[in-house]
């Protein structure tokens, strides 16, 4: 619980939408955050909580904390 808290308080640096996250397929999106404005520092660090950033879809997701 704490990486997902973690992640999310990073994310909420770039974005505060009402409704920022979403899951489908056993994927977790936070939707709303720009992949090319996130920080060198801060995409390694969402990358070792088990995020990982789409720029075609401009999201990012993670299978860790999918809905299964």
């Amino acid at each position: 619980m704490d990486d997902l808290i973690e992640a999310l308080t990073i994310l909420r640096k770039y974005s505060n939408l009402h409704y920022p996250i979403h899951c489908e397929h056993d994927t977790l999106y936070v939707v709303g955050v720009d992949p090319s404005e996130v920080s060198e520092e801060d995409t390694l660090r969402l990358d070792e909580l088990g995020f990982l950033m789409d720029e075609y879809a401009s999201c990012l997701y993670s299978y860790r904390f999918g809905s299964a």
